[in-house]
């Protein structure tokens, strides 16, 4: 079990020796300790100290003859800068220090995930997120090319009025997919409803509260989806206040949905029970 105490091989000897050798104290000069490896750290400190306070004496002097040169006339070099000075951060040094920390964590993302970005594939991980260079308006006409039907073009689903690229789920928004009625087209109001064959309209009156929560919930999701990017948004044509409201595909499921409603004025006057008249009483007669 030698090596374990002695683990460099130095005979014991050699190294009772020098733990024996006495040295002067870096906190008190008039101090000598041993020269053991537990002050070594210590020791090694003292050393660096005395170099550079002796590399400081020397710019000083090699300062005072540059200032005497020039004080004559003479012709000098550059200033020399002091080589034991602090040298500032700055915004180049904490320039430095990010790209070395986000290097840092790439490779270690690599190391321990595989990935360099620690199997992350959101949004935030693709360019197009932080380069828009496609955001564009659309007409309603114009987004309806964009329904998947021709394949030399990507496939754009909206929802009240931003236009998202779904084109990375072809068997979804595609011909022949469950939600192809969706593409091409504002269809806002069916994501509240469910109604995706009659509601193919951006038109959200007469919402019930549960169904606008439906169709917050969508928009949410398409607006932090990992895959589907933000490329514009579509102008509709303002809708006529005074048109019909689309009726619910499911009468039962609009009533269901319903909350009750609340009275106007004219209903609850209507409502509201006239005071019984005494017909001998003047004060109630000249009131009514």
């Amino acid at each position: 079990m030698s090596w374990i105490m002695n683990p460099d091989g130095t005979p014991q000897a050699a190294r009772t020796q020098d733990a024996e050798t006495l040295v002067q104290d870096p906190a008190n000069p008039k101090r000598m300790v041993p020269a053991k490896s537990a002050n070594q750290p210590f020791l090694a400190h003292k050393e660096y100290r005395d170099k550079q306070e002796a590399a400081h004496k020397a710019w000083l002097k090699r300062k005072e003859e540059r200032e005497e040169k020039i004080a004559k006339g003479e012709e000098v070099g550059p200033e020399e800068r002091d080589p034991t000075a602090e040298v500032e951060v700055g915004c180049l040094g904490l320039l430095k220090f990010i790209v070395y920390l986000l290097l840092f964590l790439l490779l270690a993302g690599k190391f321990f995930t595989g990935s360099f970005l620690w199997e992350y594939e959101g949004k935030w991980a693709q360019l197009k997120t932080f380069w828009p260079t496609n955001q564009r308006l659309f007409s309603e006409r114009l987004l309806a090319t964009f329904d998947g039907t021709d394949p030399d073009k990507p496939i754009y689903l909206a929802i009240d009025g931003d236009v998202y690229d779904v084109s990375s789920n072809p068997r979804t928004y595609g011909p022949g997919g469950s939600y192809h009625l969706m593409a091409g087209v504002d269809a806002a109001r069916s994501f509240g409803t469910g109604c995706f064959k009659t509601h193919r309209t951006h038109d959200l009156r007469g919402l019930t509260e549960s169904e606008e929560k439906g169709v917050n919930h969508w928009k949410n999701f398409f607006a932090n989806h990992k895959s589907y990017i933000k490329v514009g948004k579509v102008v509709h044509p303002p809708i006529d206040p005074q048109s019909p409201i689309p009726e619910h595909c499911d009468p039962n499921k609009a009533e269901r949905n319903a909350g009750p409603k609340k009275q106007t004025n004219e209903n609850q006057e209507k409502a509201k029970p006239l005071p019984e008249v005494d017909p001998n009483s003047q004060t109630q007669r000249q009131e009514l």
